[in-house]
């Protein structure tokens, strides 16, 4: 099945999530004829996300009939000057054979809402996925130490990094002064939460089949 799943479908992705979408080539799950990433943290600058969310979609549309875009629907996309301008607003205005994977952020396509609170167990936990570890200074570009004093010592149950590709194992073994540094910048722990991709390849097929029909 996935040999044949994606072949007439082109990618359009944050680039957030390039880890888990690379990881899902290599392994051979993923054949799409091509995955346009954006680059990563655009949620902090909607529109410099639209402008490129945009031009990755014109491109697909040349490499295949069919484009998945591999974006969250609630939280990634915020337009404080036009609210009722979503990101599926922008994706329907670009006409053509387009599907956007049902979840709200990156850490909800690699686990449920339910599954993330049997893993907080009642503790206020911020989640996280490698790709917020690897391109932190992207995705929180312009914090400083006081906006994150502000958002991030309330997560009592600390931090976790929702990983289905072993990423965390690495990075701790090559990089652990990093993730001390950035544990000490959130003001909270920093911990891995080894999972599978099940629901992320779940929602990437499910989306697959549908442009398909």
């Amino acid at each position: 099945m996935p040999d044949t799943t994606f072949k007439d479908i082109a990618i359009v992705s944050c680039g957030t999530v390039s880890l888990e979408l690379n990881y899902l080539k290599k392994e051979g799950f993923l054949d799409a004829r091509q995955i346009y990433f954006t680059t990563p943290g655009l949620h902090e600058t909607p529109k410099e996300l639209e402008k490129q969310l945009v031009e990755r979609i014109q491109k697909a549309k040349e490499k295949a009939p069919h484009i998945l875009i591999v974006y969250g629907g609630k939280f990634c996309y915020i337009n404080a000057d036009e609210p009722t301008r979503t990101i599926d607003v922008i994706i329907a205005e670009q006409g053509g054979h387009i599907a956007r994977i049902n979840a709200t952020h990156c850490m909800d396509m690699m686990a449920s809402q339910s599954e993330r609170d049997e893993l907080a167990g009642g503790e206020k936990v911020l989640f996280l996925t490698p790709g917020w570890i690897k391109f932190r200074h992207q995705v929180y570009k312009g914090w400083d130490k006081g906006l994150a004093n502000e958002n991030f010592p309330k997560h009592t149950g600390g931090a976790m990094v929702l990983d289905g590709i072993g990423f965390m194992d690495e990075y701790m073994a090559e990089k652990p002064e990093d993730l001390l540094e950035y544990s000490d910048w959130m003001g909270i722990p920093i911990q891995p939460c080894p999972i599978t991709l099940d629901r992320f390849k779940s929602l990437l097929t499910e989306k697959a089949v549908e442009l398909n029909q």
